[in-house]
C-alpha cells in the first residue's frame, strides 16, 4: 500500500465515525440548504443535462428532493448505475419522469438504481451517440477540502467515468462536465487535508450548507 493509499484509508475511517454520529434530522436540514444553493446557482441554471447521484441511506447529502427539482426544472437528468455483472463500471442512465424515479429499487449499498429499460425500450445512456453533452455532474464523496480535492469510497467509479467520458476513444471527444461536489459541513476540511494521487480528479465547485467553494463564474 502506498503512502497516499494509507492516508486515504485512515481518513475514510475517521470520516465514517464522524458521519455515523450525525442525526437524520441534521443531515436532512443540511441537505435542504445544499439543495437550495444548487438550484439557485448560475451553474445549475445554465445547465441542460445534469447527472446527480442517488444517496446512500446514511452518511451523505440526501439528494431525493434535488433530483425531483432537477426534473421539475425541465433539465435532462441522469443517475448512476453500477454494472455489477460486467466490468464494474458506473454508467449514467436517463430518468424520464418523477414516476420513473420513484420506481427505482435499491441496488449496491442500498442505493436506488434505474433499470436498464424504460417502458420496454433501452434506457438512454450518456455515452449514446444521440445523447447531448453532459453539462454538470453532482458528485458525492467521503470528504473534500478547500483546495477542491475529493476523497471517495475507494472504488474509483467517478475518476474512471470522467476519464472514459472525456477520452477521444469513447465515441468522440466530449468536454469535461462541471464537477460539483455536495458536502455536509463535516465533510469540508481545510486545504491539503485530503490526500490525492495523480489520477484523482479535482472538483470545480463544492456546495455545502455554509456556502459555495470554488469560482462559480468559471462554471462552463
Amino acid at each position: 500500500m502506498t503512502t497516499v493509499q494509507a492516508q486515504k484509508k485512515v481518513l475514510r475511517k475517521t470520516m465514517t465515525v464522524i458521519l455515523r454520529s450525525l442525526s437524520a434530522s441534521d443531515i436532512h436540514e443540511q441537505s435542504q440548504m445544499i439543495t437550495s444553493r444548487v438550484l439557485s446557482s448560475s451553474f445549475f441554471q445554465r445547465s441542460k443535462n445534469v447527472s446527480c447521484y442517488l444517496n446512500m441511506p446514511t452518511g451523505e447529502v440526501d439528494t431525493s428532493a434535488l433530483v425531483s427539482e432537477i426534473l421539475r426544472a425541465g433539465k435532462t437528468l441522469f443517475v448512476p448505475r453500477i454494472d455489477t455483472s460486467g466490468d464494474g463500471r458506473m454508467h449514467f442512465l436517463k430518468v424520464y419522469e418523477d414516476a420513473d424515479l420513484r420506481s427505482f429499487s435499491s441496488g449496491l449499498w442500498g442505493i436506488r438504481e434505474p433499470g436498464l429499460e424504460y417502458q420496454g425500450e433501452k434506457r438512454s445512456n450518456v455515452f449514446d451517440e444521440t445523447t447531448e453533452q453532459l453539462d454538470l455532474i453532482l458528485v458525492p464523496g467521503v470528504a473534500f477540502d478547500r483546495s477542491l480535492s475529493r476523497l471517495g469510497h475507494g472504488k474509483g467509479y467517478y475518476d474512471r467515468f470522467i476519464n472514459a467520458y472525456t477520452s477521444p476513444g469513447t465515441g468522440g471527444t466530449r468536454k469535461k462536465p462541471l464537477l460539483v461536489a455536495l458536502a455536509l459541513r463535516e465533510q469540508v476540511l481545510e486545504a491539503g487535508q485530503v490526500p490525492t494521487a495523480a489520477h484523482d480528479w479535482k472538483m470545480d465547485v463544492i456546495v455545502s450548507p455554509d456556502g459555495i467553494i470554488g469560482v462559480e463564474e468559471a462554471a462552463r
